[in-house]
């Protein structure tokens, strides 16, 4: 096995850290340090970079949870980054000497939040390759719908008279900035009363993240004469336009003001490949929530999936190919 190093992330390897994501061919703005550690205290962060001697050649965002490590449970999404440059061989044998490093620090399993395919700036399947030679498990896979900009654009009838309705009702879609109506009148009381959860991020952390990232999240507002009737938030990345939040008002069957949001945002970013609505499915990946994906697929989207794997370290040996 060739000699590389292997270390944790130091909060003097910020500039080096960012730089790298800046050049990764499957890296977003999620894996910046400064969104990553605006919830740094719900999580013991064992991030790693690996050196070809003082060359940095890859990146392993990740927390520690007793024996286990994740990347990351604190974003929707984690990745062996990598730049475009890697060659196969290489790639494995990096994978090989974080998974023996690992191993070495008392570490049983690493498992990974795979990051969708749609967000890999060029052709970027290495992962699948490694579960394979070290017999992961995929524990979880999510239905991921997402729009392909290739393809024509086209709502199905049920989408055409809402978006109908909404336009002889007047609402009006706005890009602005009050993300505090949004959160506190629409979608917190949304996720309480049908859900019984609360945002993943509150307020205050929305708002923070977008002073850090304003090119990369957007909230898109919908109003009936001034009144808010429904809000999404987008994730933007380079191949991406991701709905991370929307909801609507009580009357937002009544008024489409969501069908309308939903079809502005996507010709909106058209010039996207993809337009992503997320997760379809539920405990696990083994309940599909029919009702919401007919909902996305009236839109045009298509499955895609998201797996989650778990890798035994122990494993590390069958890298060496």
């Amino acid at each position: 096995m060739k000699k590389y190093t292997v270390r944790k992330y130091q909060k003097s390897d910020y500039a080096l850290w960012n730089d790298f994501i800046d050049q990764a061919k499957n890296a977003t703005f999620l894996f910046h340090r400064d969104f990553m550690e605006y919830h740094s205290d719900r999580f013991e962060d064992f991030s790693l970079l690996v050196f070809d001697d003082e060359k940095l050649i890859a990146l392993l965002p990740a927390n520690k949870n007793g024996s286990e490590i994740h990347s990351h449970q604190g974003l929707s999404y984690g990745s062996f980054i990598v730049k475009k440059t890697i060659r196969i061989k290489e790639y494995t044998q990096v994978f090989q000497a974080v998974l023996h490093f690992l191993k070495k620090s008392g570490i049983d399993t690493l498992s990974i939040k795979a990051l969708p395919k749609i967000y890999n700036q060029t052709i970027a399947e290495e992962i699948d390759y490694v579960s394979f030679l070290t017999k992961a498990q995929t524990y979880r896979s999510d239905v991921y719908l997402v729009i392909d900009n290739n393809e024509t654009y086209k709502p199905n009838r049920n989408r055409k008279r809402a978006l109908t309705l909404a336009e002889k009702l007047n609402i009006e879609v706005r890009e602005d900035e009050n993300y505090k109506d949004f959160w506190n009148l629409i979608l917190t009381p949304n996720l309480v009363s049908r859900f019984g959860v609360q945002p993943v991020h509150s307020l205050a952390e929305i708002e923070k993240l977008v002073s850090l990232f304003p090119k990369n999240i957007k909230l898109f507002n919908a109003y009936q004469n001034d009144e808010l009737k429904a809000g999404v938030v987008m994730f933007l990345t380079e191949t991406v336009a991701h709905f991370q939040y929307s909801s609507g008002s009580d009357d937002r069957t009544d008024t489409a003001a969501l069908d309308i949001l939903f079809d502005f945002i996507i010709r909106k970013y058209a010039d996207k490949k993809y337009v992503s609505f997320g997760s379809s499915s539920e405990e696990n990946g083994r309940v599909l929530n029919e009702g919401l994906a007919y909902w996305k697929e009236s839109f045009g989207a298509r499955t895609s999936v998201q797996n989650f794997i778990r890798i035994e370290t122990k494993n590390y040996p069958e890298l060496a190919i």
